[in-house]
């Protein structure tokens, strides 16, 4: 680094600098000793050992608990165009290799810390770019990052999506909007794995579709050819359609959402799917669920892929409840021989302790249980091996006999 030119500064505490070395992309306040000739709020800083040894180069976060998020652990690397270009070039080309573009054209290209971009979400839905900026970094970097995508990916249409809890816990207000060209229509129609949907990039749920899902998708078409589906917390009905594309001999969904489950029947009707085999249920799943074990009524196929049920460590033990119940009913209403995919968006839920859920549902049940498959994100959305917290989603493919 060019000890000429005076950089702003955070000191870690005594012993702290483990935390650095280890590769691990964030710093919390509470590792801090101090922070010197820090101006503004997600300028570049060098993180220092309590010593003064240069560790590090990274954003500050003023107001974080996550005070620090790492761009390089290089300090003689220079945060600037040709940096976030490199970046973004690296996060491109691992997408080439690992999606179809023949069959699919909505995916993740950047996927915040685990592509080494803190803070930044970057989603292809066709002609649409919907991004993210999550942390003080990528704010600060904002502009110069999306002329770097214009550039790179030859999109002119970007929609900024940063209307999340990430933005409150760094005190910037919640933005929505284009930021370059066109403003999306109410729907956008993508291609994921040879089938259509329509994509509400304005105001639907992330940034518009689950895309983290779509290698689950694909798998459930193993399993779902003449038999009776569920599919609870169907949104917009991704699996459902995957299912219906096997061969499924009926399909039920349930969702809170009246608007999704209108998306959900114009995504059967643009793929010329039959809706005669198709019922929509508009309620609350775990009502739902109750009702159908009173009437005895039950299903060959069950997917449970709930929202977050835990958005902090404080509330584990009160989501773990709920998705023990959940599972024990969708248990209770599965044929001898049914098939469970059942998932965990909720970061603060391991592997194994979402295991040991499942398993203490299975005990509750009555019911043999077998795992046969363990599921995770698509592969768009890579995990960085020094950043655990970058594998959220979990799922368990269950046989119920």
């Amino acid at each position: 680094m060019d000890n000429n030119k005076i950089m702003p500064s955070v000191f870690l505490k005594k012993g702290k600098e483990r935390l650095v070395q280890s590769k691990h992309p964030w710093i919390f306040s509470g590792a801090i000793e101090k922070i010197k000739d820090v101006k503004q709020n997600g300028e570049t800083v060098v993180v220092k050992s309590f010593d003064g040894k240069e560790l590090a180069l990274g954003a500050i976060s003023i107001h974080s608990q996550i005070a620090v998020r790492i761009w390089s652990f290089n300090v003689n690397k220079k945060i600037d165009d040709q940096f976030f270009t490199e970046r973004i070039n690296s996060a491109i080309s691992l997408r080439r290799n690992i999606i179809n573009f023949d069959h699919t054209n909505v995916y993740r290209l950047i996927n915040s810390e685990s592509d080494l971009i803190p803070g930044l979400i970057a989603d292809v839905y066709g002609d649409f770019l919907v991004c993210q900026f999550l942390s003080a970094g990528a704010e600060f970097w904002k502009a110069t990052i999306v002329e770097i995508l214009k550039k790179l990916l030859n999109i002119n249409n970007i929609f900024e999506r940063s209307d999340t809890d990430s933005r409150r816990k760094e005190k910037f207000e919640e933005k929505s909007g284009v930021l370059s060209g066109i403003e999306p229509p109410d729907f956008v129609e993508v291609v994921e794995n040879g089938l259509k949907f329509l994509v509400d990039i304005k105001s639907g749920h992330k940034t518009g579709f689950y895309i983290d899902q779509r290698d689950n998708r694909n798998l459930i078409k193993d399993f779902a050819k003449d038999k009776s589906v569920l599919n609870c917390f169907c949104y917009t009905g991704g699996f459902s359609l995957y299912a219906h594309s096997a061969g499924a001999k009926s399909i039920t969904n349930i969702d809170s959402s009246s608007a999704a489950l209108k998306i959900l029947t114009k995504n059967f009707s643009i793929n010329n799917f039959p809706s005669e085999q198709v019922t929509n249920i508009e309620g609350d799943v775990f009502q739902v669920l109750r009702k159908f074990r009173d009437e005895g009524k039950t299903f060959d196929l069950i997917i449970l892929d709930p929202p977050k049920f835990a958005e902090s460590a404080s509330q584990v033990n009160k989501a773990a409840r709920g998705y023990k119940d959940i599972n024990l009913l969708a248990m209770k209403i599965l044929n001898t021989g049914g098939v469970l995919f059942t998932f965990s968006c909720s970061g603060h839920i391991t592997q194994d302790l979402f295991r040991k859920i499942v398993d203490d549902a299975a005990i509750d049940s009555g019911r043999t249980v077998k795992f046969i498959r363990q599921l995770t994100q698509s592969a768009d959305h890579p995990v960085l091996s020094s950043f655990p917290e970058g594998l959220y989603l979990k799922g368990l493919v269950c046989e119920v006999t």
